[in-house]
């Protein structure tokens, strides 16, 4: 069964990595559903956890570098929130390599395209083991 991914990009950095990567015609699966938001500090865990309850394999969180942020400290408070997150959802029995944050500047295409791979096979070998589809 094909992996899913569900990406919440921040539009000044992570969106124009992932816009740069298909424009530059870098290759990466379709797994990843891509959301864009204005900062990735606006990504509410509410969020995260809907979409595994939704039966999305895995979250990326994609802002940008810090000390780059548009709106000063937003991806600082978006590593706060996705550590928090990853805490909750090991509470509640969901692996907490499912999340992930990375930080993807507007010039890094490959990056994402890489990233999008790395995380795929990532969930693939995690959905092997668990032996259960979130």
């Amino acid at each position: 069964m094909p992996v899913n991914i569900l990406a919440f990009l921040c539009n000044w950095c992570g969106y124009a990595g992932a816009d740069l990567a298909g424009v530059s015609r870098f290759q990466y699966p379709t797994t990843v559903k891509i959301i864009r938001v204005m900062c990735s500090g606006r990504v509410d865990p509410a969020f995260i956890l809907k979409a595994f309850e939704q039966g999305i394999d895995g979250v990326l969180v994609c802002g940008c570098h810090i000390g780059d942020c548009h709106y000063i400290d937003g991806n600082e408070k978006a590593q706060v929130r996705i550590e928090n997150t990853k805490k909750m959802l090991e509470l509640i029995g969901i692996n907490p390599e499912r999340l992930r944050l990375e930080w993807v500047s507007a010039a890094e295409g490959l990056k994402f395209a890489n990233l999008v791979k790395e995380f795929t096979e990532k969930l693939e070998e995690l959905n092997k083991k668990e032996k259960i589809k979130i």
